[in-house]
């Protein structure tokens, strides 16, 4: 399996367990948290998060001190197809 999907996978599930969507928001740094070591030091898991916020799968907010990230409640159904 693809590293990345796994990562991506990962991150999904992690936000839809904790159930943060659309105005509860989560820093990106957290995100990777609980990952194997030898994923979570990779490229990867930027690429990753790029391509779920490009997906339109994350909402980012920007706030003064870094970028907070949520589940899209408007496509639920791929996300529930990841979790």
């Amino acid at each position: 399996m693809d590293r990345r999907l796994i990562i991506k996978q990962f991150i999904i599930r992690k936000l839809y367990r904790k159930r943060i969507w659309m105005h509860k928001h989560t820093s990106i740094h957290n995100l990777p948290k609980g990952l194997s070591n030898e994923l979570r030091n990779t490229k990867e898991v930027k690429k990753a998060v790029e391509e779920l916020l490009k997906d339109n799968l994350l909402l980012s907010k920007p706030t003064h001190y870094g970028l907070e990230v949520s589940l899209n409640p408007k496509k639920i159904k791929e996300i529930e197809k990841l979790a």
